[in-house]
């Protein structure tokens, strides 16, 4: 497309302090005229499209869409219409690159003739509507463990005294063989629900906890468990700094990942090619769970096992779902409930060949 000369913007735009703060979001967020001209671009902007911002700003945005008509329209309605804010899906156009798709977001800034636009990468939106799902879907789940839990275990406790109550009058082995039977499957759903509440029971111990300290743990028990066929790879980030947590949940929540990972590759480890790796980065100017954060540690625990099944991978973190025969279906979702008291996250991301299982964990 070809673009007409630029336009300097108004010397007392350009100076706004006010637009500072913008270059701390990870969207892309501009402040433009009703026309379109750009008067500011964020930090966020040039990264994706790969244009200084000194381009960017003086010109017009329409230029950066592969439909800058459709901007033109939305600027306008925003105007005219005084809506509070317009929204369109649109592809941005980046050269020597392949369009990309943004969610656009236009509403009246609070000066005449002027608009703010934010562009949200689909990818990205679709990532945290995923992330609130999950953070929704937890919190909906805490509350029905705790819940159930206590429903059962009140009865569980008559239903075990009644049935050692009646042993103690019967003579007959036969019959004894019954209470014993009903003895024996209460003390079984009192281990469950006696799981299903421990982490809403242990306390949060907070100390300065060292994430690599917390991986060679897991590594240890990993490997002293399945000491043949498979390797466990560390790919650390020694610039991580250490943060405030609790180390034994932290321990526990990678653990029952790592241990499904290697529950599932059993017939690689059976070929002798079985291989996790425990991966540490820093992630900067990140958002999840709803909020902005300037460092975040991402742990990755990844595997080169079958992946998981299609059937459970929206349930993956709800109770008493496995993948596995035998398995409780409780690992996972204690993991994210141990993350999540750190205000992380646990994402997972798989495909036959390659599982990612990402925390994530804000870092101070």
């Amino acid at each position: 497309m070809t673009k007409s000369p630029k336009t300097s913007p108004s010397p007392d735009a350009a100076a706004d302090s006010r637009w500072a703060v913008l270059d701390l979001l990870a969207t892309l967020t501009l402040w433009v005229r009703e026309d379109g001209l750009v008067l500011f671009a964020n930090s966020a902007t040039e990264d994706v499209l790969g244009v200084p911002r000194r381009s960017i700003e003086g010109d017009f945005l329409q230029h950066y869409f592969v439909d800058g008509a459709a901007l033109s329209r939305a600027l306008q309605g925003a105007r005219k219409e005084q809506f509070s804010a317009l929204r369109y899906d649109a592809h941005l156009q980046r050269a020597g690159q392949e369009a990309f798709p943004v969610h656009v977001i236009v509403a009246p800034a609070d000066r005449p003739g002027q608009m703010l636009v934010e562009l949200l990468p689909l990818e990205q939106q679709a990532r945290q509507d995923r992330e609130a799902r999950i953070i929704d879907q937890a919190q909906a789940n805490k509350e029905l463990i705790r819940n159930l839990a206590h429903e059962i275990k009140n009865p569980l406790g008559g239903i075990r005294g009644a049935a050692q109550l009646l042993q103690m009058e019967i003579e007959s082995r036969d019959l004894i063989e019954y209470t014993q039977v009903i003895i024996r499957e209460a003390d079984r759903l009192q281990t469950l629900v006696d799981r299903l509440l421990a982490p809403h029971r242990r306390p949060h111990v907070v100390g300065t906890v060292n994430i690599h300290e917390v991986c060679e743990r897991v590594r240890s028990l990993i490997l002293a468990e399945f000491p043949r066929g498979l390797q466990v790879i560390r790919d650390y980030d020694a610039s991580l700094p250490e943060f405030r947590g609790d180390m034994e949940q932290l321990i526990q929540a990678v653990l029952n990942i790592a241990h499904n990972a290697a529950q599932a590759l059993v017939d690689r480890i059976a070929e002798g090619d079985g291989e996790i790796v425990l991966q540490t980065r820093i992630a900067r100017q990140v958002t999840f769970g709803k909020k902005r954060y300037r460092l975040a540690l991402e742990l990755h625990v990844l595997d080169n096992g079958p992946g998981i099944p299609e059937a459970i991978k929206d349930r993956l973190f709800f109770p008493l779902v496995s993948g596995r025969d035998g398995g409780s279906g409780l690992g996972l979702n204690l993991a994210q409930t141990f993350v999540q008291q750190h205000q992380g996250l646990i994402e997972c991301d798989s495909v036959p060949g390659r599982t990612d299982f990402k925390i994530l964990i804000p870092l101070p």
